[in-house]
C-alpha cells in the first residue's frame, strides 16, 4: 500500500458475460499463460497490499466467486455500466474511507507498479490510467485541458474531433473514496448505450474544480480481452515478457519465439531451453539443466545438470534428480529418477521411485495401473532394467539388480540379483522356408 495512513480498496469488474468469446466459460476464467485472467488482475493487486479486494461478478457466476477467493464478491444483478458496478461494490462492502483502485478483470497484464502509481497519483481526488493507442478507434479518448484531463469521451458518444485524439482511457481509475461516492451518485446515464459510466466522475471532479492526473502505460500493458483472437495477443504479450525474465535471469533460449512458458516457471542459471519447449505450471529447473527440443514439463522439478529430451515429457509429480538422463520419448508422472541415473529411450516410468546412477532400458514401462489403483515401482541404486522390460507393480528392484530384456517382472527381485522372465526360445531349423512355400501355394490356390 502507498500510503499506510489511508487504507486501499481494490475493486475488480469482472461482471461482464463475454458473448463475444463464444464460451460456455465466464470470459475473465480464461487463462494466459497458465492463468486465468482475474488470476493475474488479482496477483498484481495483492503485490500491493490492500486492505481489501472486492470482486464484482455477475448472477450464477459462482466458478468466478470460487477463483477470486479468498477475496469477497459482490454480485452485480442488473448491469448498468461501469459506474453502477463500482457504486455496487462501494456500498455493498460498505467503503466510505480511503483510497479506492478500480481494475478490470479483463484487462489482465496490468503490472503492479503502474497500478500503484495510479493509487498514488489518485489519492487525494481522482486520477486516470491511460495510453497511446496505435488504432484508437473503439477506445474512449482523454480530452485534455489547460489544467489537465478535462473529460472522458467514450468513442459511441464522441465527434470526429474528439475521435482524432490519440490518448485513450485504459478503464482503470483510483481516487479517494468518499470522493467517488458522491460522483457516482450524481452519474446519469445520458449516453448512447444507456449506462452508468464510470468516466463520468471526471466531469464531475473537474466541476468541483478538482485536477485529474493522468498516468500513462504502454498499450501492451493494457491490452484488453473480449474476443478470442485478443485473447492470444495477450497470451503473446505475455509469453514475450516471461521469455525476456527468463533470460534475463541466465537462461538461454536457443528460439524464444518457439518457447512457452507459465506465469510461474522457474528457470535456473545456465539452463539452455532448445526450440519447440512447452512448460505449463509448477515447473522448477535448476541450474545448468538442458532442455533439449519440443519436450513438454508440467508440475515437475529437474535438479542441477540434469538432461531433459528431446522429446521427453515429465508430468506432474515428476522428480528428475541432479546428473540424471531422461531422454527422446520418456515420459515421467509422479515419478523420481535418482541422481545420475537414465532413461534415454522410449520408456513410460509412472508412479516409480528409481534409485541413483540406475539405467532404464529401452522400451521399459511400469505397470502401475491394474484398472482400479496405482501401484508404485521402487527400482533401486544402481540397478539395470534390460529394453523392452515391463514391471508389474508393486514390485521392488534392489540395488544392484539387473533385469534382462524382455522380461516381465511381476515379484520382487533382491538387491544384487538377476532376473530373467521370458519364454524358452525355440529354434527350427528350416521351418522358416516351409512356411513361405505353404503360404505361396496357398495364395496361388486363391
Amino acid at each position: 500500500m502507498t500510503d499506510a495512513a489511508a487504507p486501499l480498496t481494490v475493486i475488480v469488474l469482472a461482471a461482464g458475460e463475454g458473448t463475444r468469446m463464444r464460451s460456455s466459460r465466464p470470459k475473465v476464467l480464461h487463462e494466459i499463460a497458465g492463468r486465468s485472467m482475474l488470476r493475474w488482475v488479482l496477483a498484481s493487486a495483492e503485490a500491493l497490499a490492500p486492505q481489501r479486494i472486492v470482486v464484482v461478478i455477475g448472477p450464477d457466476h459462482a466458478p468466478v466467486a470460487a477463483a477470486a477467493k479468498p477475496h469477497e464478491t459482490v454480485i452485480q444483478a442488473d448491469r448498468r455500466g461501469t459506474g453502477h458496478a463500482v457504486q455496487t461494490a462501494l456500498d455493498a462492502a460498505d467503503v466510505r474511507a480511503g483510497s479506492v483502485l478500480v481494475l478490470f478483470a479483463d484487462v489482465p497484464l496490468v503490472p503492479a507498479p503502474i497500478m500503484a502509481a495510479l493509487v498514488e497519483a489518485g489519492a487525494r481526488g481522482l486520477a486516470v490510467l491511460g495510453f497511446e493507442a496505435a488504432e484508437p478507434g473503439r477506445y474512449g479518448r482523454l480530452v485534455m485541458g489547460a489544467a489537465g484531463l478535462e473529460r472522458i469521451v467514450e468513442a459511441a458518444d464522441a465527434d470526429a474531433e474528439t475521435l482524432a485524439l490519440g490518448l485513450c482511457n485504459s478503464g482503470l481509475m483510483a481516487g479517494d473514496a468518499a470522493a467517488m461516492r458522491r460522483w457516482l451518485s450524481a452519474v446519469q446515464p445520458t449516453n448512447a448505450q444507456g449506462e452508468y459510466y464510470l468516466t463520468d466522475c471526471v466531469a464531475l471532479a473537474r466541476a468541483e474544480g478538482r485536477a485529474v492526473p493522468v498516468i500513462t502505460a504502454a498499450e501492451a500493458d493494457v491490452h484488453g480481452v473480449n474476443t478470442r483472437a485478443q485473447l492470444a495477443a495477450a497470451e503473446a504479450l505475455a509469453q514475450a515478457r516471461l521469455r525476456q525474465a527468463a533470460m534475463a535471469a541466465g537462461a538461454t533460449l536457443i528460439d524464444p519465439a518457439s518457447t512457452f512458458f507459465s506465469y510461474d516457471t522457474k528457470l535456473g542459471r545456465d539452463v539452455v531451453v532448445g526450440p519447440s519447449v512447452v512448460f505449463l505450471p509448477q515447473v522448477v529447473v535448476e541450474d545448468e539443466v538442458e532442455i533439449r527440443a519440443f519436450s513438454h514439463l508440467e508440475g515437475c522439478t529437474v535438479a542441477r545438470g540434469a538432461i531433459i529430451g528431446p522429446f521427453a515429457r515429465l508430468r506432474p509429480g515428476a522428480v528428475i534428480g541432479a546428473g540424471a538422463h531422461v531422454g527422446n520419448f520418456v515420459e515421467l508422472k509422479a515419478a523420481t529418477l535418482g541422481a545420475g541415473a537414465k532413461a534415454n529411450h522410449l520408456a513410460y516410468l509412472g508412479d516409480a521411485d528409481i534409485g541413483a546412477g540406475a539405467n532404464i532400458g529401452a522400451g521399459t514401462i511400469t505397470c502401475n495401473y491394474d484398472g482400479f489403483f496405482k501401484h508404485r515401482t521402487v527400482i533401486g541404486a544402481g540397478a539395470f532394467i534390460g529394453s523392452n522390460s515391463a514391471l508389474v507393480a508393486p514390485v521392488t528392484i534392489g540395488d544392484g539388480a539387473l533385469v534382462g530384456a524382455g522380461s516381465t517382472i511381476v515379484r520382487d527381485v533382491p538387491a544384487d540379483a538377476a532376473a530373467i522372465a521370458r519364454g524358452e526360445q525355440i529354434v527350427r531349423q528350416g521351418a522358416a522356408a516351409r512356411i513361405r512355400e505353404r503360404k505361396r501355394r496357398q495364395k496361388e490356390a486363391r
